[in-house]
């Protein structure tokens, strides 16, 4: 009951809530038209979505000055990379809060002279642009990782490879030399063999970061939705539900259990 106290009292929870909810109800709507259902029923989904998603703008008003605010610590970063990754994701984040308390407002009535389809998709490409920067920060940590766990590896076996004879290079082995028997010893095996290890590499560097692997995997689903929305990668009501209710999931983990929230 004290973890579900501690969740309900954070705005940031509630929003994730009612994406999950938004989006279960767009994978829902395209289930049953999938099915045959009723056009009654399918109206009152489509209502339902679209009052959780107009609630959630709401709960999202003032969150571009959070935003600007995570772009100011994010310039103090050491590492360059991640300084201009995470800086001009949140400078497009904010961008995209304000685009869409905009378009709240002209969905309440507020604005009723808006073009809501254009300020939709500006608020999108801005969304697009700061999952595509934070991809690439996940990237660059997830190479970082796997340099770190190589350089690890190669130093615990510097014994058994100074205690074995060299191998010799490929540009050198004679027809003599190569075992037809054992694909290993074909110079043309060598690449297979690197590809392996890289992903034994990533695997292992992934298990031990579930907060990167999670943030990984939620920018990786959302990434999917603004692709849709803007025309770009059209994958679909039911993809695009999937997606954004996978991605929603994820971020109630995170909030759950803030220690699966990638920092900085």
């Amino acid at each position: 009951m004290d973890s579900w106290i501690r969740f309900s009292a954070q705005s940031q929870a509630k929003e994730r809530v009612f994406r999950a909810a938004q989006y279960t109800c767009t994978l829902l709507g395209y289930t049953l038209q999938k099915g045959g259902a009723g056009v009654e029923l399918l109206k009152t989904v489509k209502q339902l979505e679209a009052h959780v998603s107009l609630t959630r703008k709401l709960m999202r008003l003032g969150n571009s000055a959070e935003a600007v605010e995570a772009a100011k610590r994010a310039v103090h970063l050491s590492d360059s990379v991640l300084r201009l990754c995470l800086t001009v994701a949140h400078l497009n984040k904010a961008m995209y809060f304000a685009c869409d308390n905009v378009l709240w407002a002209g969905k309440a009535g507020l604005l009723p002279q808006l073009d809501q389809v254009k300020w939709s998709q500006r608020s999108f490409r801005y969304y697009l642009f700061a999952l595509i920067l934070n991809l690439t920060r996940d990237a660059y940590e997830i190479r970082l990782l796997m340099e770190r766990e190589a350089r690890s590896s190669h130093v615990g076996s510097k014994a058994t490879w100074t205690s074995s004879p060299p191998s010799p290079h490929p540009s050198s082995l004679t027809p003599e030399d190569v075992d037809l028997s054992d694909p290993s010893s074909i110079p043309g095996a060598i690449l297979p063999v690197r590809l392996r290890r890289q992903c034994h590499l990533l695997v292992t560097v992934l298990r031990s970061n579930p907060p990167l692997l999670l943030d990984l995997l939620k920018n990786a689903c959302d990434v999917f939705i603004p692709l849709d929305r803007l025309g770009i990668y059209p994958t679909g009501q039911g993809f695009v539900g999937a997606c954004g209710l996978a991605s929603s999931v994820l971020s109630i983990l995170t909030i759950v259990h803030p220690w699966l929230k990638l920092k900085p």
